[in-house]
């Protein structure tokens, strides 16, 4: 695999009972792009991210990020399942940021933040603590650092949760629809920090529905259906002129 190649999928299938989520769905990311996944509901896209953090098991195919095969270790011809531990490390350089938020309602901010960092890091509270702050103030809360999750807007609560995706350092962000359950007015506020954090340079893969972020931010962009890739490339090419009439019609029926 060339080194601009951080993360690199090959024919990744799963299913549920006689449900094929997934049906040999290839996809190459390069360091510091941001991959957009579009596509309708039901079309694999959020499945394809849990395989790549090891939340979903795959039946077939493989996944590398980092030039390391995620979950397995391959011995001669033979693969063998990664044990637990194995998979928590792996699992530590991707972070995810889900529709839900799923903040600790018992933690401030700070403290869901500054989680990670001591528990899977290792890292001193007071250290923790100070880089949790720092992420904080970069995701425009500075204010809210001591406030619960209750006492935050949907967006407030978003912003948190990248911070904390931030805070373990990763290769990689994983997006699973992150705008999809705030009002309108809040979405905004949530993809000016992921326009900030792909500035930066992270690499981010996003599942999601907001056809200008797409077109502004992300480099390429793939459109599933059906747990297949319909169509890959450029973001500019895709979403301007793609090359598959069932591209160019949900595009159509998205635009935003």
């Amino acid at each position: 695999m060339t080194k601009d190649i951080l993360v690199k999928a090959i024919d990744v299938t799963k299913s549920f009972d006689a449900f094929k989520a997934l049906d040999k769905v290839s996809l190459e990311v390069r360091r510091g792009e941001v991959a957009c996944i579009v596509g309708p509901s039901g079309s694999g896209k959020s499945t394809f991210l849990r395989c790549i953090n090891l939340l979903e098991r795959m039946d077939e195919g493989a996944i590398w990020v980092n030039d390391e095969l995620m979950g397995y270790r391959r011995e001669g011809d033979n693969l063998h399942e990664l044990a637990d531990r194995e998979i928590s490390r792996q699992r530590r350089r991707i972070g995810m940021v889900f529709q839900r938020f799923n903040l600790f309602p018992h933690q401030t901010a700070v403290e869901n933040v500054m989680e990670g960092p001591v528990q899977v890091l290792g890292q001193p509270a007071a250290k923790a603590r100070e880089d949790a702050l720092a992420l904080l103030a970069r995701v425009g809360l500075s204010d809210k650092a001591n406030h619960y999750p209750s006492e935050l807007s949907g967006g407030q609560q978003q912003r948190v949760a990248i911070a904390r995706a931030m805070g373990m350092q990763p290769d990689l962000i994983l997006f699973d629809e992150p705008t999809s359950a705030l009002d309108p007015e809040l979405v905004s506020e949530v993809l000016d920090v992921m326009k900030d954090l792909a500035a930066s340079g992270m690499t981010m893969i996003v599942v999601t529905h907001e056809m200008g972020f797409a077109r502004n931010v992300a480099n390429t962009v793939t459109f599933m259906e059906a747990g297949k890739v319909v169509e890959t490339g450029p973001a500019s090419e895709v979403l301007s002129a793609p090359k598959s009439a069932r591209t160019a019609e949900f595009i159509r029926a998205v635009h935003n």
